[in-house]
């Protein structure tokens, strides 16, 4: 198990939060995704032998966020 912490920037509201933990926390392999939205930060736990760290990312810039 991998545990990574992401910057992601253009994150403006709770509905952001929820867009990120449901969309990320759906993929097979990840464990559990936080979202610390004041300091634009996303920490997830993931198998790396089921899902690797550019689908999780791919997942998040596809709903309009950078992933710095």
């Amino acid at each position: 198990m991998e545990n990574i912490t992401l910057n992601v920037e253009g994150m403006s509201c709770g509905s952001c939060v929820n867009s990120i933990e449901g969309s990320v926390g759906q993929l097979d392999g990840v464990e559990s995704v936080k979202v610390h939205f004041q300091d634009g930060r996303v920490d997830v736990s993931f198998h790396t032998d089921k899902v690797k760290l550019k689908d999780i990312t791919d997942v998040i810039e596809e709903q309009g966020y950078n992933v710095a």
